[in-house]
This record gives C-alpha cells, sequence and structure tokens, in this order.
C-alpha cells in the first residue's frame, strides 16, 4: 500500500478518517448497519434477546440461566449477522480526468472518497470490491474485508487513467448484470451522459434489490463557473472545442447546471437512491462527514 496510498490515502488523510471514525463511531456504524439487509431470525453467534417459549420451539434454545432465575421457560432470540457486500464504482470517462485549479481531478478526488468509504467498510469488516468503466467495466476487483484490501483497490485505481468517452447507462447494466448478490453500489461519476438511460441504470440496480449511493462529482469550476472574458472551451471525451463569451453565458450556465443535479436528484429521491452532490472545492471528508450526518439524521 505504500507509494500508492501516499497519493491518494496520505497519512494526514488516514487521520482525517481515523478521527472521523472515533469521533463519530455511532454515524459509522449506523451508516454501515442501515444499509444491511433487514434483520431476520435464525442462528446467529451473537445474543440478541430472550422471548417467551412457545409449543413447538426446539427444548436446546431455552436459556436455563434465565430459568433458574425465573422459573420460566424462556428462548434465546437471535439475529443473524449479515454482512454487507459493497463496490466501489469509478467512472473511467475523460471528463473525469478535469481540473482547472484544484489539487485533486474529479477521478483522483472520488478516489479519495472511495479509499474513505473503502476503509470504514474494511474497518466494519464488510468486504468491499471494485468495478471501473468506461464505454464498459475495465476493470474489478472481487470484494474482500481483509485489510490489505485498500492497498489492492488503490494499486489496481494507480494503474487506471481517465480517458476517452463512457456509455455511463450500458456499463451500469453490465455492473448490475455482475452482481450475484444484494449489494451496497457507491458510484463515482460527473454523470455526464444520456440522463434517461442513465436513470433505467439506476433503477435496475433498486429493482435487483441494491443499495445505491451516487456521489455526483463536478469540478469547482464546472460547479461555479468562474471564467471572464472569451474562453475556448474543450471536451475532455471528443476533443471539440467551442469560443465562447463567459460573462454572456455565466448565468445560463449555472441555472443549466442546477438544473441537471435537480433532475438527478428528484428521480434519484423517488427511486430511494442516495445522491450526494459535490465539488472539488469542497473537502472530501468534510464531505464524506457531512453525508453520514444527513444519513444517520434521515435514520
Amino acid at each position: 500500500m505504500a507509494g500508492t496510498a501516499e497519493k491518494y490515502l496520505k497519512p494526514e488523510v488516514i487521520r482525517q478518517v481515523s478521527r472521523l471514525d472515533l469521533r463519530a463511531r455511532f454515524i459509522v456504524e449506523g451508516f454501515i448497519a442501515g444499509l444491511h439487509a433487514s434483520p431476520f431470525q435464525g442462528f446467529s453467534v451473537e445474543f440478541s434477546e430472550h422471548r417467551k417459549y412457545s409449543a413447538g420451539d426446539n427444548i436446546s434454545d431455552i436459556d436455563w440461566n434465565v430459568f433458574a432465575k425465573t422459573d420460566r421457560f424462556y428462548v434465546k432470540k437471535f439475529q443473524a449477522e449479515t454482512n454487507l457486500t459493497g463496490y466501489l464504482v469509478m467512472d473511467l470517462s475523460g471528463s473525469m480526468g478535469y481540473t482547472y485549479r484544484q489539487e485533486l481531478t474529479k477521478f483522483e478526488y472520488g478516489i479519495s472518497l472511495a479509499a474513505a468509504l473503502g476503509y470504514l467498510m474494511i474497518h466494519q469488516q464488510d468486504p468491499v470490491g471494485l468495478i471501473a468503466f468506461d464505454k464498459q467495466v475495465r476493470q474489478s476487483l472481487a470484494p474482500a474485508s481483509k485489510r490489505s484490501q485498500l492497498g489492492n483497490i488503490l494499486s489496481l485505481l494507480a494503474r487506471l487513467k481517465p480517458e476517452g468517452e463512457t456509455d455511463l447507462g450500458a456499463s451500469l447494466h453490465q455492473v448490475a448484470g455482475m452482481l450475484k448478490h444484494r449489494s451496497l453500489v457507491m458510484l463515482f461519476s460527473d454523470l455526464l451522459g444520456d440522463h434517461e438511460s442513465i436513470l433505467k441504470a439506476f433503477h435496475r440496480l433498486r429493482f435487483a434489490g441494491h443499495d445505491l449511493i451516487v456521489f455526483h462529482i463536478l469540478d469547482e469550476a464546472e460547479a461555479e463557473f468562474p471564467f471572464e472574458g472569451m474562453l475556448l472551451l474543450e471536451d475532455n471525451e471528443t476533443g471539440e472545442t467551442i469560443e465562447v463569451d463567459g460573462d454572456a453565458i455565466r448565468a445560463d450556465y449555472l441555472e443549466e447546471v442546477s438544473r441537471f443535479r435537480e433532475l438527478f436528484k428528484g428521480d434519484c429521491r423517488r427511486a430511494r437512491i442516495d445522491y450526494v452532490p459535490l465539488h472539488t472545492g469542497v473537502a472530501f471528508d468534510k464531505a464524506l462527514m457531512s453525508y453520514l450526518l444527513t444519513r444517520q439524521a434521515r435514520a
């Protein structure tokens, strides 16, 4: 993990994540536990509570210590423990490699978020894997909960470059076909693509029972538009350029960005998908903490 991790998960970042874990452990645990499958009755190593013995219950489940104290039959009630399987799903499109004046590109910002969430999941002993895509899935790493998994994820990400065009909708349909069990899908993307196609893929994941968190990452300049005068804008994926007057288009541009985000926000809310709008000017650890607090408040 050394070397690779130093770029995306620097010592001070590890400390920040650790402080997040220590300062808000109950939030982190609630965040992870809240995404687990609904509890069901069964056998488990973790004792949950008691209930009165009923005809048909297995006699071996009677808690004889409780009987000795109360002279009544109580059955040990168990809550099955389940492990939540998480997938960090990274957009490799060329547009994700953009930054105007921030230290991190959208892609690197997404990696930082993914590293923090991967750390938290592994800390909870939940397996987490990685899927990276552009027009189709290019790389995948099977979920694991061992400590070395975070290094494996970052090592793989370090070999990837955001470049070329993407087909987010088609790629997410491919992702949905790869998932065999109910999972938590954490998507890191700028969501540039056909809105309807992307939403159909979101709905397929939800219909299959997966939890979906969409981290919608824009560059600070894309979100705030700090430009003035004549500009030459280039499409990161196609290479096409256009000259525009920054002052003349600022209001219309910001209105379009707001509409773009609101479309996804509304559709995701109706589909019970967590939609998290971000830009690279916001420190990723603060963004993550804000999201966890918001989720905890809803719960």
